[in-house]
């Protein structure tokens, strides 16, 4: 089915507003039969006819796919729609084993326990239930316990690309030898 650029534009528009989450142009190309180059550079038209007008909706590059998301200058105003309150922050023991989990992945619930010398059960669960992380496997040892990882909801939380994004690590430690 040919289709013109304004068409393969709406078309590509309306999949990343449905879609709710990341989408690759691979997964667009495949739906639409648009060829994949196309698709990125039809992505990025959108990308700039959004920011030129300053609109409410942005279409951001996230866990190596796009996504339309509200624009983050009116933060204050969509929190305030969804009456979003503090129970959606995470607790201090949560960001500390995320850190852990995001820095040092795959690793067991014990080796978080140890690094953070402290039990992690509240926090794993919390943050599973959140799903910003998730089972990936279980490790070669005895009992088989399970591997965390991140997942692209904690990509998505924190509007990272990928895990390359991450600060590095020493920027912490500079912080703490200070």
């Amino acid at each position: 089915m040919a289709m013109d650029n304004i068409e393969a534009k709406s078309i590509l528009e309306s999949l990343l507003f449905v879609a709710g989450e990341p989408i690759t142009c691979s997964a667009m190309a495949k739906l639409t039969d648009i060829p994949e180059a196309d698709v990125k550079h039809y992505i990025n038209d959108l990308v700039e006819s959004y920011k030129k007008r300053s609109s409410g909706i942005i279409i951001t590059e996230i866990a190596d796919g796009f996504q339309m998301i509200t624009n983050p200058d009116n933060g204050f105003w969509v929190r305030k729609l969804r009456n979003i309150n503090q129970n959606t922050k995470l607790s201090q023991a949560a960001l500390e084993t995320l850190a852990i989990i995001a820095y040092k992945q795959p690793l067991t619930k014990v080796e978080v326990d140890q690094l953070r010398g402290v039990n992690s059960d509240g926090a794993v669960k919390t943050l599973v239930d959140r799903r910003l992380i998730k089972i990936i496997g279980k490790k070669e040892a005895p009992g088989r316990p399970f591997l965390y990882g991140t997942t692209k909801e904690f990509l998505q939380y924190f509007g990272l690309k990928n895990l390359a994004e991450l600060p590095p690590i020493s920027d912490f430690l500079k912080d703490e030898a200070a």
